[in-house]
């Protein structure tokens, strides 16, 4: 049986500019998935932040904006599954039942966020839970964790390894908003702990993914308490 590897990918990927990279990161689903089954929950990125901001800014409340997110994040979901053609289940599914479904088919599987007041960090988390994945792997928009905003500090030092409770310490400040969830969430780390997920934060690029997924130091590893 192949081992199941769960890939939340950086909304980033999903930008009106980025048709080539979503035909790229396809082909390398397919070619992965010949020695492991990929599990991909897409994120919202600009275009989800940029329709929160309009409904924000019409009086909408948190939970509505929430379902407007997780809207977005299915309709990145669908433009890879499309671009994998029948290498992928045929549509994101919508409860983690489903996603437990999807996954016993054996297709490559990619599916958006799940439930408002959760980010789709804390959605993949909670999927590499319900089908006992083998990795955790949060693709972002930065290359791992760091002491300070490396886009900010030119001295920002990365971490290649963080223990849980000191990332923890370092995101009780994040905003909880809808839209605005970057690198983990509270929600994702405390499911990690208690599933003793084996959890990387690295660079959303095909080459790095790959490497984290055949075992090789890259980004930043989270460290599980022992106990």
């Amino acid at each position: 049986m192949k081992k199941k590897i769960v890939i939340k990918l950086s909304g980033r990927v999903f930008g009106m500019d980025n048709v080539k990279m979503l035909k790229d990161y396809a082909s390398f689903l397919v070619k992965i998935s010949k020695f492991c089954q990929p599990i991909v929950i897409a994120g919202g990125g600009n275009i989800a932040r940029h329709y929160i901001s309009y409904a924000r800014s019409s009086g909408a409340d948190e939970s509505t904006l929430d379902e407007l997110g997780i809207e977005i994040s299915r309709l990145n979901a669908k433009l890879l599954i499309y671009a994998l053609k029948n290498k992928a289940y045929s549509h994101p599914p919508t409860t983690l039942q489903e996603v437990k479904h999807a996954v016993d088919d054996g297709l490559i599987v990619v599916a958006g966020g799940l439930h408002p007041g959760q980010s789709t960090n804390g959605t993949a988390a909670l999927i590499a839970e319900k089908i006992n994945a083998e990795q955790f792997l949060n693709a972002t928009d930065v290359d791992g964790v760091y002491d300070m905003d490396p886009n900010k500090f030119k001295k920002a030092k990365k971490f290649t390894r963080i223990e849980l409770k000191n990332l923890k310490n370092m995101l009780v400040n994040e905003d909880s908003v809808a839209g605005g969830y970057d690198l983990m969430d509270i929600v994702a780390l405390k499911i990690i702990e208690r599933s003793k997920i084996k959890t990387r934060i690295l660079k959303a690029d095909p080459k790095i993914i790959e490497k984290a997924i055949k075992g090789i130091n890259v980004g930043t590893e989270i460290v599980l308490p022992s106990k």
